[in-house]
């Protein structure tokens, strides 16, 4: 395999593209916020529903788990189906098919959770959603920008994570203002129909031959050479084109590595401004403040490395990330709490949109399959070890030793990252 760089570099720091294409770029942006929604209903009406199924605290840990077993499933599945089935415009219909689930998922738990097991079961396709869509979403974005600009549009549409963590608390507070924990789960539906039914319009086989005309009438660089692709060979075949380039393999283990840290950090931040004397409500809300710079993280990396490279990026953000959990241990009042977090943020959500990139250079026909394996694995293994251990290290040795850890299992992810080639080209 060659060592060559094969993604394209960009020519001009401001970034140019089909209006199609920013259109695609708001479709799914909204849905990334969709799913980031979707991820912090549960912590937030947690409690009401404990208190009505009365549940232990190892019946509330099965939902979680039960949760990210369908996640893994999802994102392994949906992610080589829609290799499968077609990329390009034919990712739509993937795609559509995942947020569907979702959007029942999110109906149905509203009508039918009566009791916790019917709750429990409703976890499972909500899982499936969350993992199938992402992958397939971040493949379908890609391949309606040129490549000079591939970064900068993953990051964009990346950006609905931070801004869906930060408006989760807002929109779960109107809801229960009104009504139940039942009728939050309704705003899946509510976010989605009208996403899906976007995406139906703009990913048509003759809105992507305008795109790639435009593209080709200036000079940039088609996302792929054809509209869309399928598989050769057996039913195998993406997972074996995926999982052949080093690349992927060792994008899990770093992946790996950042998520664990984030689930460390993220799941006893509360607790640790509660035991500083912060009140829960104010912790609650402080616990969020990353995402109001988090948007900024992921556009200006993302579109960074489309000019300095991914690796560069990359290897920027593992510094950035140890630097700032160890910030944390400082963490001792508001205005402190402030400080970290808004610095935090500039570095928490970036890696991801850059190594999705990296991967999507490496093997643009197999996008789907790379990044649902790399999800599939990193975010379900670190969501059912990560705050588990974080939790004893706490408990034995306090959180200046848990942040430490933290901060050396970011560090670790620089020797994953000097094994992955560049993918693209840099002038220097």
């Amino acid at each position: 395999m060659s060592d060559k760089p094969t993604g394209a570099r960009a020519a001009s720091w401001v970034p140019r593209a089909h209006p199609l294409s920013w259109a695609t770029l708001a479709v799914t942006t909204g849905a990334i916020l969709m799913t980031a929604v979707d991820g912090g209903i549960l912590p937030a009406v947690l409690p009401a529903i404990q208190e009505e199924f009365a549940l232990t605290a190892a019946q509330a840990g099965l939902v979680n788990s039960v949760f990210f077993a369908g996640l893994i499933v999802g994102a392994l599945g949906f992610g080589w189906l829609s290799d499968r089935i077609g990329t390009g415009y034919r990712r739509t219909w993937t795609w559509n098919v995942a947020m569907i689930i979702g959007i029942l998922g999110g109906a149905l738990t509203f009508g039918l959770a009566g009791s916790f097991v019917a709750f429990l079961l409703l976890r499972i396709p909500m899982g499936i959603s969350r993992g199938g869509s992402e992958p397939v979403n971040v493949a379908l974005v890609s391949e309606w920008w040129p490549k000079e600009y591939r970064g900068f549009a993953v990051g964009v549409h990346h950006t609905g994570f931070p801004l869906g963590q930060f408006l989760t608390g807002a929109l779960i507070a109107a809801v229960l203002g009104v009504a139940g924990w039942r009728e939050a789960f309704l705003l899946i539906p509510l976010l989605g129909i009208p996403i899906i039914v976007a995406q139906a319009f703009l990913g048509t086989r003759r809105n992507q031959q305008r795109v790639y005309d435009w593209i080709d009438d200036r000079g940039l660089t088609r996302p792929l050479p054809e509209l869309s692709s399928r598989p050769r060979g057996s039913g195998l075949a993406p997972v074996k084109e995926a999982l052949a380039h080093a690349n992927v393999r060792w994008s899990v283990v770093l992946i790996f590595l950042f998520l664990w840290a984030e689930a460390g950090a993220v799941t006893f931040l509360t607790v640790q401004m509660v035991d500083a004397g912060m009140g829960l409500g104010l912790a609650a809300l402080l616990s969020g403040v990353s995402g109001l710079t988090g948007w900024i993280g992921q556009v200006v990396w993302g579109a960074w490395s489309d000019h300095a490279g991914r690796k560069f990026a990359i290897r920027f953000l593992v510094l950035g990330w140890a630097a700032t959990l160890l910030g944390m241990i400082f963490i001792s009042s508001p205005a402190s709490a402030w400080i970290v977090l808004l610095a935090w943020g500039l570095f928490r959500n970036a890696p991801f949109p850059v190594v999705y990139a990296l991967l999507i250079d490496s093997v643009p026909r197999a996008a789907g399959t790379a990044m649902g394996i790399m999800i599939g694995v990193a975010l379900g293994v670190s969501g059912v070890l990560a705050a588990a251990v974080s939790g004893w290290i706490i408990d034995t040795a306090g959180f200046t030793v848990h942040y430490v850890v933290l901060a050396v299992i970011c560090l670790l992810g620089l020797l994953p990252l000097a094994r992955m080639t560049e993918t693209v080209e840099v002038r220097r």
